[in-house]
C-alpha cells in the first residue's frame, strides 16, 4: 500500500458494506446533490422548523491537507496551498465519503467523524492544477451487489476507482485502479492544462466525466472539453461526446473557418444530473476559448453554453438547447440542472430546470427537450470590436421571470439618494453599458450580472413533492475591457485586460440591493412565490454613508441550498460573519443562525446515522479546512 493508504480501519470491511436494515437508502445522501436529479432534498423530519433552535455541533473532522499545507509553507512552497474546501460529502449506510482539496479520499463514521480509511492520490504533487488551482468538490459512489466503489477524478487528470470498504485501488479498473484522462480526447493534451474538480456522474455501469480547463488562456489552441463515458468496472472509454462539433457532425458549420480544429474549453466543469430510468445524463456546457472575444471562432459555436441530453449508454445526443449563441460574456452554464416532475395546465411533465448566470431559469421536458414555456429569440446589441461577429439574437424564456436584475438601467442602478444616482451615472460615462448581452468593448463594458452570477455553481434545490425551486443568487456587476495582447505572448487579437471592476459611487455598489437573494419559484406555474435578501450584507456600511437603514441587503456569498420537509439551509460569509442559516421554506423567514469558525465552502448535506439526522458542511481553506456535522442533542 505504500503511503497511499492509511490503514486506520475503525470499522471492519463487512460493516462498511453491510446495508443497515433500519436506515437503508432512505437515510443516505448518495450523490453530490443528494440524488442524481440534483434535488438537494431529503425527506428526513427529525430536524425541523419546530426544533432547529436546538441544533448543535456533533463533531468536527480536520482535513489531512492542513498538515501538508503547513509543511509546504515551512518549505516556502506557497503555490501548493489548498483552496477553499468546497466539497459536499456523500453518505452511504452511515459512512461519509469525501475528497479533499489536495486530492485525498477519506471515509469516516457519520456518527462521530472518526476516519475509517484514507487514500492519497498525491495529485497535488503534480503542481498547481489548471484554472482554479487546488480545488475539489467530491466523489461518486457505485455498488453492484457486494462490490462497492468510490470514484474520484483527481486534479492531475487521473480517474480513480477505490474499494469503498478499504480505500484500496481496484486492480480491475484501468492501470491498477486509475485511468489517464488526458488520453482519448482526439488531441494531445497537457496535464498542466487539463484538470477535474467535480465528481463524475454514474448511470448504470457508465461513468460520465467532464473537465476543467483554463478560463484565461494565452493562446486560441486549448484542450477540448469533450465529455466521455467510461465503463465503471474496467475503466475502458466507451464513448466520447464532442462538445465542439467535429468534421461531419451536426453543428460543425457553426465553427466557421474550421475553428473547431483548434478551439478548446466548451467543457462541463460543473456538476451533471441524470435520469436513471430514462438512461439520460444532462450536460451543462461552458464557454469556448476565450471567454470574452470570439473573432477567431465565428459562428454560434455548438455545443458551447448548451444543455445537452445524452444517452448515457451510447453517448448519442438526444436533444440540446443553446442558451448563448457565440458567447462572449462567460455565461457558461454554472450548475447541474434540477430534474423535477411538475404539473403545468393539468399536464404532468418530466421536467429539467436549468439556472443560469444571467438570472434565468429555463424549463424543458427532459424527455423531448421541448420548452415548457415559450422561449423567444430577441435582438441584442451588436459590438464594434474589430474581427468580432456576434449573434444578432439571444434566447429569453418567457417564464419564469428572471430571479436577478439584468443590465444597467434605471431599474437596476443605485438609487438610495438622488446624489448617489447622479454620481453613478457620471462614473458610467467612461464605460459602455445597457441591457443584458451588451457586448464587451475596447472602452470597457459593464456586464450585469457578471460571471459570478446571477446563478452560480452552487445551483438550486427543488422539492419533489411541491415542484417548488429555491435559487440562491448573487448580484455583482463587472467590467470587461478588451485589449490587444503582446503578440509574443498570445495569438489572440483581443483578451480581457485594462479595467475589470465596476464603478463604486461613494464606495457603495453600482446597483440596487439585494446583493444576494433567495427566490422561491413554483415550477408548476412559473410564478415567483417569495424572494428574501440573503444575509445582512453591507447594511451598516450603507448607513455609515448617510443613508437611512435599508434593512438587510444581502451578500453575494453563498453555498448551495439544502432542502428538507420544512427547512431551507445555506451557508454564507456575511459581512465578516460565517454562518449556516436555516429558513422556513414556506415563507423565507430566518429561523436560526449558527456561527461558524471559518467560511463555508461546500453545500450543506444531510444524512441519517445511528437513528440521528445530521447536517454537515465543509468550511475553511489552506491550513485549516474542516467538515462540521450538526445534530439535535
Amino acid at each position: 500500500m505504500g503511503n497511499a493508504v492509511k490503514a486506520s480501519f475503525l470499522l471492519c470491511a463487512s460493516h462498511l458494506l453491510a446495508v443497515c436494515s433500519q436506515f437503508a437508502m432512505a437515510s443516505d445522501w448518495p450523490s453530490y446533490g443528494a440524488d442524481k436529479a440534483s434535488s438537494k432534498y431529503v425527506p428526513f423530519e427529525q430536524i425541523s422548523a419546530a426544533n432547529i433552535d436546538q441544533l448543535d455541533l456533533a463533531w468536527t473532522w480536520m482535513s489531512p491537507d492542513n498538515a501538508t499545507a503547513l509543511e509546504n509553507q515551512r518549505q516556502q512552497n506557497f503555490r501548493a496551498t489548498p483552496g477553499a474546501f468546497k466539497v459536499t460529502p456523500i453518505a452511504i449506510d452511515g459512512v461519509l465519503y469525501t475528497s479533499t482539496s489536495f486530492g485525498r479520499v477519506v471515509a469516516m463514521d457519520g456518527q462521530n467523524g472518526r476516519e475509517l480509511w484514507q487514500f492519497d492520490t498525491r495529485s497535488w504533487e503534480a503542481g498547481r492544477p489548471a484554472n482554479l488551482g487546488y480545488n475539489h468538490r467530491g466523489v461518486a459512489y457505485w455498488r453492484d451487489g457486494e462490490n462497492a466503489r468510490i470514484l474520484m477524478a483527481a486534479n492531475d487528470a487521473w480517474l480513480w476507482s477505490l474499494d469503498a470498504a478499504t480505500g484500496l485501488p481496484d486492480p480491475a479498473f484501468g492501470q491498477q485502479g486509475r485511468v489517464d484522462l488526458t488520453s482519448g480526447l482526439g488531441r494531445a493534451v497537457s496535464r498542466a492544462e487539463y484538470t477535474q474538480i467535480s465528481p463524475p456522474m454514474i448511470v448504470g455501469d457508465i461513468l460520465v466525466v467532464g473537465s476543467s480547463i483554463n478560463d484565461v488562456p494565452r493562446f486560441k489552441e486549448a484542450p477540448p472539453g469533450h465529455v466521455r463515458g467510461f465503463n465503471v468496472r474496467t475503466g475502458e472509454q466507451v464513448w466520447i461526446f464532442h462538445t465542439i462539433a467535429q468534421a461531419g457532425e451536426p453543428g460543425v458549420e457553426t465553427w466557421e473557418d474550421d475553428s473547431w480544429q483548434y478551439t478548446g474549453n466548451t467543457n462541463v466543469w460543473t456538476l451533471m444530473s441524470a435520469d436513471e430510468e430514462l438512461g439520460y445524463v444532462y450536460l451543462p456546457v461552458g464557454t469556448p476559448t476565450n471567454d470574452w472575444y470570439g473573432g477567431h471562432r465565428k459562428g454560434d459555436n455548438l455545443f458551447a453554453e448548451s444543455l445537452i441530453c445524452v444517452d448515457a449508454r451510447t453517448g448519442e445526443r438526444v436533444w440540446h438547447f443553446q442558451f448563448v449563441h457565440h458567447g462572449v460574456w462567460d455565461y457558461d452554464l454554472p450548475a447541474a440542472p434540477n430534474l423535477i416532475d411538475i404539473t403545468v395546465d393539468g399536464r404532468r411533465i418530466k421536467a429539467v430546470a436549468q439556472t443560469t448566470k444571467q438570472g434565468f431559469v429555463f424549463v424543458f421536458d427532459r424527455v423531448t427537450g421541448a420548452p415548457v414555456w415559450p422561449i423567444e429569440e430577441r435582438p441584442v446589441r451588436q459590438g464594434s470590436v474589430p474581427g468580432e461577429q456576434l449573434s444578432p439574437t439571444q434566447p429569453f424564456p418567457q417564464r419564469p421571470a428572471p430571479f436577478e436584475m439584468q443590465g444597467i438601467s434605471s431599474e437596476t442602478l443605485i438609487d438610495f439618494t438622488p446624489q448617489l444616482r447622479a454620481e453613478a451615472l457620471q462614473l458610467l460615462e467612461s464605460l459602455d453599458y445597457g441591457p443584458l448581452y451588451t457586448p464587451p468593448s475596447l472602452r470597457g463594458t459593464v456586464n450585469f450580472p457578471g460571471w459570478f452570477g446571477g446563478g452560480g455553481w452552487q445551483g438550486a434545490a427543488v422539492d419533489p413533492e411541491t415542484g417548488i425551486m429555491y435559487v440562491p443568487s448573487g448580484s455583482a456587476p463587472m467590467v470587461v475591457q478588451l485589449v490587444a495582447p503582446d503578440a509574443a505572448e498570445s495569438d489572440f487579437d483581443f483578451v480581457r485586460g485594462g479595467r475589470t471592476s465596476a464603478p463604486s459611487p461613494s464606495g457603495l455598489p453600482l446597483t440596487k440591493p439585494p446583493y444576494g437573494r433567495i427566490t422561491a419559484i413554483d415550477l408548476n406555474t412559473g410564478e415567483h412565490l417569495w424572494m428574501v435578501p440573503h444575509g445582512e450584507g453591507i447594511r451598516e456600511r450603507i448607513m455609515a454613508a448617510g443613508v437611512q437603514d435599508p434593512g438587510p441587503v444581502g451578500s453575494s456569498s453563498r453555498t448551495g441550498p439544502l432542502l428538507t420537509k420544512t427547512l431551507l439551509i445555506l451557508g454564507q460569509e456575511d459581512n465578516g460573519r460565517y454562518v449556516i442559516r436555516a429558513y422556513d421554506k414556506a415563507t423565507g423567514n430566518v429561523l436560526r443562525e449558527i456561527d461558524l469558525p471559518l467560511p463555508p465552502g461546500g453545500t450543506p448535506m444531510s444524512y441519517m446515522a445511528g437513528g440521528r439526522q445530521f447536517v454537515a458542511v465543509a468550511v475553511g481553506a489552506g491550513q485549516d479546512a474542516r467538515l462540521m456535522s450538526f445534530a439535535l442533542p
